[in-house]
Parts: C-alpha cells; sequence; structure tokens
C-alpha cells in the first residue's frame, strides 16, 4: 500500500513558460512532491538530472537545441529518472513509450489527467525502476472520448465563460471578447474588460463559442469578425487581421480564402 507520508523528488521541463508554469502549480498541489528543478531546454535538464538526480522527470519533446529524445540518449541509464513526457505532438507516443516513459500527456491535458500520470510515475518509483515495460495507454482513448462527449452534447453556444483560480471565480461574457491567443495550455482570453488567463484548449474553446460570430484563423488564434478591421494577403499564401490599432493576428494558408469570403459577407 503506498505511504502517504513518501517524499517524490520531481524536475520538469518546457520551453513555454505558461508552460513551466502549469507543470509548477500542478506539482505544487501534491503534498508528497518536492521540485529540485525547472529547465526550459535540454542542456538544462541534462545538468538538472545529474546535479539533483530526481526521481521523476516531466519532459517536454520539442526544446530548443535538442529533444526530449535527445537528453535521454545523452544520459547514462543509472542516471535516469522515471520519465513523464508531456507534449503537445500526439505522434511522439510510440516513441515515448519505446523508451519506457511511465506516462505520456497530450496538451492540453486537465488536472484529473495529470494526476493518473503522476500517480503512474510515482507507481513505478515505488516498484524501484525507471524503465519498466510502458502502461497501455491509447492516446485517441484518453482524448478523444471526452471530445467526442462534448461534440454529441448538442447543446448551443455559450454567452460566458467561467474561470476559476485559488477560489476566485470570474465570468467574461463572450460578447465582450475581442480574439483569443493560445497560450500553451491555456488560452488568453482579450476582452473590452482586460484580459483573462484561462486554462482550456483552443479546440474547446472554438467549439463553445458561436459560429457566427467567432472564427479559429489560425491554430493560435480566434477573432470575433466583429472586430476585424483589415485583412492583408502576405507571402506564401497567409495573411494576417488587424483588431486594434497595433494588434495584428496571423491567418493560417488554408483558412485565408474562406475568412475573406465570410468577411466580404458581412
Amino acid at each position: 500500500m503506498p505511504d502517504s507520508n513518501a517524499t517524490y523528488t520531481v524536475a520538469f521541463a518546457d520551453d513555454e513558460p505558461m508552460g513551466r508554469m502549469s507543470l509548477r502549480v500542478l506539482l505544487e498541489q501534491d503534498p508528497q512532491m518536492q521540485i529540485l528543478a525547472e529547465c526550459a531546454n535540454g542542456m538544462q535538464v541534462i545538468a538538472a538530472v545529474r546535479e539533483h538526480q530526481p526521481q521523476i522527470l516531466f519532459l517536454d519533446i520539442q526544446m530548443p537545441g535538442m529533444t526530449g529524445f535527445d537528453v535521454l540518449n545523452e544520459l547514462e541509464e543509472d542516471q535516469l529518472p522515471v520519465i513523464v513526457f508531456a507534449t503537445a505532438f500526439d505522434r511522439f507516443a510510440v516513441q515515448a513509450f519505446d523508451k519506457s516513459a511511465a506516462d505520456y500527456l497530450l496538451k492540453p491535458f486537465d488536472d484529473e489527467r495529470f494526476a493518473r500520470a503522476l500517480e503512474r510515475a510515482k507507481e513505478r518509483v515505488r516498484a524501484g525502476s525507471a524503465t519498466q515495460p510502458a502502461p497501455e495507454i491509447d492516446v485517441a482513448t484518453e482524448y478523444g472520448n471526452t471530445i467526442a462527449e462534448e461534440q454529441s452534447a448538442g447543446g448551443g453556444p455559450t454567452d460566458r465563460l467561467q474561470i476559476t483560480r485559488e477560489g476566485h471565480i470570474d465570468y467574461v461574457e463572450t460578447k465582450d471578447l475581442l480574439w483569443v491567443e493560445a497560450a500553451d495550455q491555456y488560452v488568453m482570453l482579450h476582452s473590452v474588460h482586460g484580459e483573462f488567463l484561462m486554462r482550456d484548449s483552443m479546440g474547446h474553446l472554438e467549439r463553445c463559442l458561436d459560429p457566427v460570430r467567432f472564427r479559429r484563423i489560425h491554430r493560435s488564434a480566434i477573432v470575433a469578425l466583429s472586430q476585424v478591421r483589415a485583412l492583408e494577403r502576405q507571402s506564401g499564401g497567409t495573411g494576417r487581421v488587424q483588431v486594434t490599432d497595433k494588434k495584428w493576428l496571423p491567418v493560417s494558408r488554408s483558412r485565408y480564402t474562406a475568412l475573406k469570403a465570410l468577411l466580404a459577407a458581412r
């Protein structure tokens, strides 16, 4: 039976500040976890593992200079902590489990999914092996069911978004939204009343917003159509839209033509 008083040492790596903040907040919620190092690139990870020898390492895959897999290749087997990969790309899952990862977190993950990954890592530490056979985890199953349930719910677009943090709840009316930008596991809501950081994915938020009023124009941007002041074509078939005097948002090549037609029809 797990010892509730046990302490586990951990390091984590993500090249995005928002990603590191998210991991830190989640880890600090568990009183058993002792954070030894926070890293922004592969070289920092290697140095941290060699110096601090954490039991668990949450590791991003695509980082400047070297990937998470490159990091593992640089470490001796007896230096390896229990690895949990945390990434926005599902295509590396098989390779991750080939490296005997304890789990593979696909961003954006919720608190419950993170807790399951952390418990799997703790179990690996208690078993005394960083390289046990990988668990049977189907990435599509882990995340597909939730999305399918949301899409099949059939509810209409939401009029108000709820942001809960530290026991405080902010409500943002969607009619006040100007645009939304991706921020790792979070989205930044830009509204007439200011900016609000919300833990959600762009895909989920897109499904929540009224498609008549809002349009996903890039993997990292959603815009209120009423706020678009100008649309410009750029080289390579991409574009950009102006939403304030100084703010321009990117438009992907695949979305440019549809957006142009939609704006012309308004």
